[in-house]
């Protein structure tokens, strides 16, 4: 429930499994390890904590991801290839802002994050839509939109995708288009915007390459987030990209009037990282969430009516539900909310108004046995509007 005191975006209705909310848990957020993270912060920087940041953000914290990026991923990341934001919705918005024009054409990904796509529109670009199957997002129909667009005399400036964990599927883009992907890219002077915030949430093996680490330079600006892996109220981010953005960003009206993103956050973070608190974290957050990922599947298992399928994410928040056709999620929500249960009807996440038989579970923000719970209700509502 959100209190009037302390409001949150966060709203859950009595007796409802909220489904719908690719949210943390509150139970899971370190507020004692931040709070001794703030107090080492001040401690150390004193009001230069407080003041306006240096634009890029704070030294300290972009050399611990720095050295990170490069044990984790294998890549060296120069000083000039990287910016703190906040959070990759910032990120976005201001890639949108320095490096579009109004009408530009951006090819995505469909179905996608679809409160990334209201950040694209708000621009307002031109959302081409580019499918996804079971392998993530599909080079050959990407190269076909491109292709379509240079018959009309256009070229796109961007691709959006969420190759890790995708949001809403769950699918991670297969290793051979990860490849083809990075490679028709730059051979298209197509700039791919790789919304990598799932990253560090991998339950059952590391995460696959970023497209980042596997893309000639200039070819990839990746957006990173600890969001998911820290707090989403830090709002914090940064940009692994080409140098010639990212120093763009740097020197933007916006840091050049207000500073680096959110700098007394990420002076607190900086301690956090430095304090050696932020594998820890990340390795609680994963065994919790691998917990409440198989108590879904496991009841999604037991409970869903034949010809209903899932994927089974290797990481993030989210379960792809796919109905049999003629059964579509958007009529059925208000049935299914009556049985105490919510989700987020496909439909939603999709540019072109497919995916009506198609709804997206998160299982972030609730324990295990209320999964099993909202897994057992909605096979009930299944089977019901089947029969």
């Amino acid at each position: 429930m959100t209190d009037p005191l302390y409001a949150t975006q966060l709203v859950i209705r009595p007796g409802i499994i909220e489904l719908s909310w690719g949210q943390p848990d509150a139970k899971l957020l370190p507020a004692a390890k931040l709070s001794r993270a703030a107090e080492v912060a001040l401690a150390e920087a004193g009001a230069d904590a407080l003041a306006y940041g240096a634009n890029s953000g704070p030294g300290t914290l972009l050399a611990w991801l720095r050295a990170r990026i490069e044990r984790t991923e294998g890549r060296v990341v120069a000083a000039d290839e990287i910016v703190i934001t906040a959070g990759n919705s910032e990120a976005l918005d201001q890639i949108c802002t320095l490096g579009t024009r109004p009408g530009d054409a951006v090819l995505v990904e469909s179905p996608t994050y679809h409160l990334a796509a209201r950040i694209l529109r708000d621009h307002p670009l031109e959302l081409i839509p580019a499918p996804v199957d079971g392998e993530g997002l599909n080079v050959e129909g990407v190269a076909a939109a491109l292709a379509a667009l240079r018959r009309a005399g256009r070229q796109a400036r961007l691709l959006y995708t969420i190759p890790t964990f995708h949001n809403p599927t769950g699918v991670t883009l297969s290793a051979e288009r990860r490849q083809a992907l990075v490679g028709l890219a730059a051979a298209e002077g197509v700039l791919i915007v790789e919304d990598d915030v799932y990253r560090e949430l991998a339950y059952d093996a590391p995460a696959a390459p970023s497209l980042w680490s596997l893309a000639p330079p200039g070819t990839v600006a990746r957006l990173g987030s600890f969001a998911k892996s820290l707090a989403p109220g830090v709002r914090l981010g940064w940009i692994t990209g080409p140098a010639s953005l990212v120093q763009r960003i740097v020197n933007s009206g916006l840091r050049d009037s207000g500073g680096g993103a959110n700098h007394f956050a990420a002076m607190v973070v900086a301690a956090f990282c430095g304090l050696g608190l932020y594998d820890d974290h990340v390795a609680e957050l994963r065994a919790a969430y691998r917990a409440r990922r198989d108590a879904l599947l496991g009841a999604l298992a037991a409970h869903l009516p034949p010809g209903v399928n899932f994927t089974r994410p290797g990481g993030g928040f989210f379960v792809w539900v796919t109905l049999p056709p003629g059964l579509e999620a958007g009529p059925l929500l208000a049935v299914a909310e009556a049985a105490g249960l919510s989700y987020i009807p496909g439909s939603n996440f999709h540019l072109d108004g497919q995916g009506r038989n198609t709804l997206r579970l998160a299982f972030s923000l609730f324990p295990p046995d209320d999964l099993a719970e909202g897994g057992r209700r909605l096979g009930q509502v299944l089977s019901r509007a089947l029969s």
